[in-house]
């Protein structure tokens, strides 16, 4: 697997915050609300900030109850479910994220289709789970994001196994890892050290999120669609910088850098 590129290096991170990423942000939002898109719907631009749409397919891969269902509502802008329910059966999300390419100065939408499944599901019908069939997995899916709870020390002890199955049948897919729960960092099972232990092994992407319900608008009701974009939007920026340079090394655009072979 080839290094993924630095943090930054990609996409421009905070430009979201600036006036004009905040007009593109203006298409996935309705009164600072986050707009919910079907698998058939896009955003609508006026024509004069017209922009491509690059499309990922992302799956969720993890321990039951890490957090994968609470992590793709976070991402969608959609209530975080208060109570853990196991998935029935796959639910897939669509997630839209405009960013701005840092050698460009192009203005690119990502369009994120999550893949959530349930561990039940994918114990009953394996053939749901890429990994299972690798062909499938490198046509179909993009990237896969490992979550693992900072409350839960077998979730993180979980993720060399599930990374080496992917590495082995998938080595041209991305990856990255995401610990949940990270506000309840008093009480994690995973230090720091272990931590900076897997990064040095594994030499891929770690993100932390909160689990920590989104900020209300005035309504003490409705979540604040912009405020909630500024919460996760390391993670969005984080997966089309990934996707991006992955597939700029595939068409031949940028040099291959040399392989991951520690993990």
């Amino acid at each position: 697997m080839a290094r993924p590129p630095a943090t930054g290096s990609v996409i421009v991170p905070d430009w979201h915050e600036s006036a004009e990423g905040k007009e593109y942000l203006a298409c996935i939002l309705r009164k600072n609300r986050r707009r919910v898109f079907g698998l058939l719907e896009r955003p609508v631009l006026p024509p004069p900030v017209a922009i491509d749409t690059a499309s990922y397919k992302i799956f969720v891969s993890g321990k039951s109850g890490v957090g994968k269902t609470a992590l793709v509502a976070k991402l969608a802008g959609l209530e975080v479910p208060v109570v853990h329910h196991e998935t029935t059966g796959i639910q897939t999300t669509v997630v839209f994220w405009p960013a701005k390419l840092q050698a460009s100065d192009r203005v690119v939408m990502f369009r994120f289709e999550f893949w959530d499944c349930g561990e039940s599901a994918l114990k009953k019908f394996d053939h749901m789970l890429p990994p299972f069939h690798p062909q499938a997995c490198k046509e179909k899916t993009d990237a896969f994001l490992f979550l693992f709870s900072f409350t839960d020390r077998a979730s993180f002890e979980d993720l060399p196994g599930q990374l080496a199955r992917v590495t082995g049948e998938a080595p041209g897919v991305v990856r990255m890892v995401i610990g949940s729960k990270f506000d309840q960092y008093m009480h994690t099972d995973v230090p720091e050290r272990d931590l900076t232990a897997f990064r040095q092994a594994w030499e891929l992407p770690l993100l932390r999120v909160k689990s920590v319900p989104g900020r209300r608008l005035a309504d003490g009701r409705t979540l604040d669609g912009r405020a909630g974009l500024a919460d996760i939007a390391h993670v969005l920026n984080g997966l089309a910088e990934q996707l991006w340079h992955q597939d700029q090394v595939a068409a031949g655009l940028l040099p291959n850098p040399p392989e991951n072979t520690t993990g």
